[in-house]
């Protein structure tokens, strides 16, 4: 009897290890899915695919100004944090933050904007309402 509870107890225990990985899968992909648009999302977006990267520094206050503008659509800049990443700066000869790096090499300095930068890449901003 006792061989007998504890195949019982292996499969069982299986088998709630079984569920709680499904119902977390669940879980996670209900969280992710969820993620809400942002306005700037096919900007930054196209930003992204043009190869375009902006490298700065979280104590940065012009920085903070440039990523407060797209929202939460600066998750899909591509970005590098200069005193996380020294190397990636350097060899990418940045000076001053914000610096955005556009895929034909030209640089701009400083704050630039929705605008400027939809200027200088040909992304397009969405039209306000």
């Amino acid at each position: 009897m006792n061989n007998r509870n504890q195949k019982l107890n292996k499969i069982f225990g299986g088998l709630l290890i079984v569920l709680i990985f499904v119902a977390l899968s669940i879980w996670l992909a209900e969280a992710f899915k969820n993620v809400p648009q942002g306005k700037y999302d096919n900007f930054a977006q196209c930003l992204t695919e043009k190869g375009v990267i902006m490298y700065g520094a979280d104590w940065c206050p012009h920085c903070q100004n440039e990523k407060k503008v797209f929202g939460d659509s600066f998750r899909l800049i591509t970005y590098v944090e200069c005193p996380y990443n020294p190397q990636q700066c350097i060899d990418a000869n940045v000076e001053n933050y914000p610096t955005w790096i556009l895929s034909d090499a030209r640089r701009l300095v400083g704050e630039q904007g929705l605008e400027k930068l939809s200027e200088e890449s040909g992304c397009i901003l969405p039209q306000e309402d």
